[in-house]
């Protein structure tokens, strides 16, 4: 079966039925194999990169994110998508994402972005920092040589999209911004067809590159790893302030956006830490902005650390709402009350969640059912 046979198929079964009973669905949902009804691409791609500028006497110097790579002839920068051959800077991941799902969009995870519905989600190989607590190592910190790469372009995903009922695509798993240029075309394809795009990303990225973005996108979710300087330079291999300057850029900007902090014991989990973290939402970004506190489990570099305590997650939930943070929860905590939202107003449960099942129990056109307070956010 070719990729256009499956795609017709699940889409007429799921017409007929009103409910997903396609044979081939099991495929679909959960794992990598899902892209298996597609091509499997046997080169990378070369197409021009955007950002870059030549650099006198030879090379050129990315623009794309804050390592600014400067990249002689044949080399590639820090993420090993983009090479330099000639002093024109190429994308070797276009069209050719390694990984393919259908997620919950609560699996982003986004709480008040259209709850309740799933995103087409895809990444390449690459990453422009190196988290030692990855979860997704194996493709972020690979080469594209390295994976199985899927040819998939932007009118696969909306094909995809309109025949499994699926209203996003998520740019997810890796680091967006360096398939930036593969993101930005299907996220503009997809709007002439319909469909809404958000990126899932650590926020590393220079300001023209996402200001020229931020139009084709409809919400960022943004992986604040740590309100330190110093953790960002030991274990994220990274830096803060460029990442501290892109939220407040968002936020300015107008898009949605929400954030997650990844709790690591001993590494991030002091209450001096949630503080200061809360309160540079608070002053930065607001106190409607979601922010989400997810629990480590020992991976990658990190396997030597416990699992994140229930107990330290649930300090971090009252020390930021204590701070005056409106929208906080808990991620990895399956069944736990603080994965449900809240009105700030009156405190009735507006949409409840109990892992990936998600019901809008109080909310009316973005407003509590129950005393009209607003909840913030992109609802149906």
């Amino acid at each position: 079966m070719n990729r256009r046979d499956f795609l017709k198929c699940v889409g007429c079964g799921t017409a007929a039925t009103g409910v997903v009973q396609s044979p081939f669905w099991p495929q679909v949902l959960g794992g990598v194999q899902n892209a298996w009804a597609f091509d499997v691409a046997d080169k990378l791609s070369a197409v021009e990169a955007r950002h870059y500028r030549k650099l006198e006497g030879g090379g050129i110097e990315c623009g794309i994110c804050p390592r600014h790579c400067r990249v002689t002839d044949l080399e590639r920068g820090f993420c090993g998508t983009r090479e330099n051959r000639g002093d024109v800077y190429y994308t070797l991941v276009y069209n050719l994402p390694c990984s393919l799902n259908i997620d919950p969009i609560e699996k982003k995870p986004f709480f008040h972005f259209f709850p309740g519905t799933t995103a087409l989600s895809l990444a390449t190989a690459g990453c422009n920092v190196d988290c030692k607590f990855c979860q997704n190592w194996e493709i972020s910190q690979a080469r594209p040589e390295q994976t199985t790469n899927y040819e998939f372009t932007a009118q696969d995903a909306v094909e995809t999209c309109r025949a499994r009922n699926v209203p996003t695509i998520a740019y997810t798993y890796s680091e967006p911004v360096i398939f930036y240029e593969y993101m930005f075309d299907m996220a503009e394809f997809g709007h002439k067809h319909g469909i809404k795009s958000v990126m899932i990303t650590g926020g590393y990225i220079d300001e023209q590159p996402l200001r020229e973005l931020i139009p084709q996108l409809d919400a960022i979710k943004v992986d604040l790893k740590a309100i330190r300087e110093s953790y960002y330079r030991d274990v994220v291999r990274g830096e803060l302030k460029p990442v501290l300057d892109r939220l407040i850029q968002m936020r300015e900007a107008g898009i949605w956006l929400e954030i997650v902090n990844l709790v690591v014991p001993t590494l991030n989990d002091t209450d001096d830490e949630f503080t200061k973290l809360a309160r540079w939402v608070k002053t930065f970004l607001g106190v409607d902005v979601p922010v989400h506190f997810s629990r480590f489990h020992p991976q990658y570099l990190l396997t030597e650390l416990p699992i994140t305590p229930q107990k330290t997650l649930e300090r971090a939930y009252q020390i930021c709402r204590a701070e005056g943070l409106e929208y906080v929860y808990l991620g990895n905590l399956p069944a736990h009350k603080a994965e449900s939202t809240y009105c700030p107003g009156c405190g009735a449960m507006v949409i409840e969640r109990r892992g990936y099942s998600t019901r809008v129990v109080g909310l009316a056109g973005g407003k509590c059912s129950s005393c009209r307070h607003d909840i913030p956010g992109r609802f149906a």
